[in-house]
């Protein structure tokens, strides 16, 4: 995926996300974020916008921490939601090929950064408030999927943070069956090494199969792993599924 469409993602889960909001109330709670109820949603997720609309806008080149959540509540914080996704999306449609400012994962650029996290931040909390109204989320589709099961994978649980280790060497293999996208995560006491397609034919302790959608909902922790096909070694399924939350 390239940076117009992330953008066309982030713009479409963001007015999603605050219609599901909506209808649900905000006082519905969220099965797939357990303890929060979609106020809860709405003011995480609209911080997190103003958050990157702050570096992106102002080029801040270091690290700035997420301001205090709004503690706005019914119509008054759907609509300082709705205002901060515009002002985040205006931000990113705006801001020069040669953005400089701060980011903390590899990307071809801090412009193709911003996008990229923005637009999964968002799909994964669009589908979060769709589940609080107890009706089935809207599709991810394939393309959008694969990526952000990416930029899970060789992204985020590429760096030193990321809790799953194993004492023995393991080879954990993620398969989308409806995509030509494929990933080999080598599990050692060291963080994760993630190879992207290649042979995947060759051995792996344990594989995960299903549609790019359904391994997106199970990595990102919004379905359980029982809901792709789990072959191989089951316990290492069971280890990434304990310790991958982000």
């Amino acid at each position: 995926m390239d940076i117009p469409d992330h953008l066309a993602s982030l713009s479409a889960d963001g007015r999603s996300l605050a219609s599901a909001a909506r209808q649900a109330g905000p006082d519905a709670p969220v099965p797939s974020c357990p303890g929060w109820r979609v106020r809860d949603l709405l003011r995480h997720t609209g911080a997190v916008h103003r958050w990157a609309t702050a570096f992106v806008a102002e080029g801040h080149r270091a690290f700035r921490p997420v301001d205090e959540e709004s503690d706005l509540d019914g119509d008054a914080l759907l609509d300082w939601f709705t205002e901060g996704h515009g002002r985040l999306v205006h931000a990113l449609h705006s801001a020069p090929a040669g953005l400089e400012c701060w980011t903390f994962l590899p990307a071809p650029s801090p412009l193709a950064f911003w996008a990229r996290r923005q637009a999964h931040e968002t799909a994964v909390h669009r589908v979060d408030a769709e589940s609080a109204g107890g009706g089935t989320p809207a599709l991810v589709p394939p393309g959008l999927a694969a990526d952000g099961i990416d930029e899970l994978l060789a992204g985020f649980h590429a760096r030193a943070r990321s809790r799953v280790r194993s004492a023995a060497p393991r080879t954990l293999r993620v398969k989308a069956v409806d995509t030509e996208a494929a990933w080999t995560v080598r599990l050692s006491d060291e963080p994760p090494r993630t190879v992207r397609g290649g042979d995947t034919s060759g051995p792996a302790d344990c594989t995960l199969s299903g549609t790019a959608e359904a391994l997106y909902l199970a990595l990102w922790n919004r379905a359980p792993l029982s809901s792709v096909e789990i072959s191989g070694d089951a316990g290492v399924a069971a280890l990434w599924a304990e310790n991958s939350a982000v």
